[in-house]
């Protein structure tokens, strides 16, 4: 029996333990590297710890017949999320002087779901403990590949209700019948081995890509991390020179479309991504947004005022890469984006922001928010409606794809958007229960809810903390993260009663 045969048979939440006790033997060795070595035997013990209660409970799960349903591989990603960050928060909690159990508890939630926000004041994380949290955030977001391919795919959830099309090509999921014979194990262990060489040789090309730009070792394996993973966690808070913002909005690709790591690089590869419909949309916005910032200053800002053409490259250059870090819901902010918030002369720049984050990035993608696969079924049924109001007895083309698209993508895309917008006023009312103004609550939800983090410092006219949060508001965003990352979607067909008898 291969390794691979033998790991599949263990059930999904001791798979996770074992990787996640593997993963703490990283900062284990950025902290024996610094000669922290309180924090690296923390780290070391703890991966033993639990690297041992997986094989224990290996061992007594292994044998026992579990049948496999489709609610209950969508309940087991549920749990993973609500109890896999007890055990991630353990090292953690030990490392720091006067934590709490509970705030290292939130934390790492917001870091498996590639959040980002930290619920600490950055003087209380020790380099070892950043990189706890990217290395939390990467293999959330690695886990968010996994399940999107192997357990929301067949169900026709997280995007790929929309239309058939948004089968992964390469990738595609067994019949139904093979469906309910494999269990969800043996499906994330076949994408493992197809989509785990991808990920770590992409994270790892953007490492050597930044150090190359002058960034600091440690501080370019962090932002690697949270390119691929869009979780936004950073060492120091920004990116860097120009340079390495270059390669990262090169990076940003991987989460704006899943045909960009599904598909071999070959000479067919460029066409391919400008073909794609997530791909065309995030140009466009990538495109007109930071335009429109940057014309402002001549129409509307600035009337007499002489402009250089530095504070114009620059003011340009933070537009267009703070506008696709946020559409991708990563949440890093360039250098420039002061220079473009103060040539646009826009009083709340925040507000582009947060309506990008609300789009958000693709299908099957490390990405939150919308999607762009949902946003381009809602622009493609608008635009036929315009149409037939012109010409009521037109017949449209793009074929049945396209049909599909426009009538039962549409109608999805928009149930979603709804279901979205619902959750969005429960969380805000949630909060504003708890002591926290309208705006502080609405940028705070839509944070969680879009799994963009970073968005609290720059979507209002103030930067929001997070460690000044109240323990009910923060078990509330804590929610509302794992609610965006599941999407709605999947937490409503988790409670209907006909999808249990299924």
């Amino acid at each position: 029996m291969s390794i691979g045969q033998s790991i599949a048979k263990l059930p999904l939440f001791v798979i996770l333990i074992g990787i996640s006790a593997g993963a703490m033997l990283l900062p284990s060795i950025v902290a024996l590297g610094q000669d922290d070595m309180p924090t690296s035997r923390v780290f070391f013990y703890s991966a033993i710890l639990f690297f041992i209660l997986a094989m224990l409970l290996g061992f007594v799960t292994t044998s026992s017949a579990r049948v496999q349903t489709g609610w209950t591989q969508l309940i087991t990603l549920l749990l993973a999320y609500l109890l896999l960050p007890l055990i991630l928060a353990f090292p953690m909690d030990a490392s720091m002087k006067d934590a709490r159990f509970f705030t290292c508890y939130v934390d790492m939630v917001s870091s498996l779901t590639t959040t980002g926000a930290s619920f600490f004041n950055a003087e209380r994380l020790s380099d070892p403990l950043v990189m706890w949290r990217a290395t939390v955030a990467w293999f959330g977001g690695f886990l968010i590949w996994l399940s999107a391919i192997a357990i929301l795919a067949p169900l026709n959830l997280g995007g790929y209700e929309v239309t058939s099309e948004a089968q992964v090509q390469g990738l595609q999921t067994r019949s139904a019948g093979q469906m309910r014979a494999a269990t969800p194990e043996q499906r994330l262990v076949k994408h493992a081995r197809r989509l785990a060489p991808t990920y770590i040789a992409l994270t790892i090309i953007l490492w050597v890509l930044l150090m190359i730009t002058g960034s600091e070792s440690l501080s370019a394996l962090i932002h690697a991390m949270s390119t691929l993973s869009t979780s936004g966690i950073s060492l120091n808070g920004q990116i860097g020179s120009v340079g390495a913002e270059t390669m990262v909005l090169i990076f940003f690709i991987f989460a704006l479309s899943r045909r960009s790591f599904t598909h071999a690089l070959n000479r067919e590869y460029p066409r391919r991504m400008l073909k794609d419909r997530e791909v065309r949309l995030a140009l466009a916005a990538i495109v007109i947004v930071p335009a429109l910032l940057f014309l402002r200053h001549w129409f509307g800002a600035v009337e007499t005022e002489t402009a250089r053409f530095s504070d114009a490259v620059a003011s340009l250059w933070g537009g267009i890469f703070t506008v696709a870090s946020f559409l991708t819901t990563t949440g890093f902010v360039s250098q420039g984006w002061d220079a473009a918030s103060q040539w646009s002369g826009i009083d709340a720049p925040g507000m582009v922001l947060i309506g990008l984050a609300l789009m958000g990035g693709g299908v099957a993608t490390t990405a939150g928010g919308v999607k762009l696969l949902r946003v381009y079924a809602l622009y493609k049924h608008g635009l036929r409606e315009v149409e037939k109001l012109i010409h009521p007895h037109s017949v449209a083309g793009a074929g049945r794809l396209g049909r599909r698209i426009r009538r039962e993508g549409a109608y999805i895309a928009w149930v979603f958007f709804m279901l979205l917008t619902l959750s969005m006023a429960l969380f805000m009312c949630l909060l504003a229960a708890t002591g926290l103004d309208f705006e502080t609550a609405m940028i705070l939800t839509i944070s969680a809810l879009t799994t963009t983090g970073p968005l609290a410092a720059v979507g209002g006219g103030t930067a929001i903390s997070f460690t000044g949060l109240n323990d009910l508001a923060k078990m509330l965003l804590a929610f509302a993260m794992i609610v965006g990352r599941m999407e709605t979607l999947v937490l409503v067909a988790l409670i209907s009663p006909g999808f249990w008898r299924g």
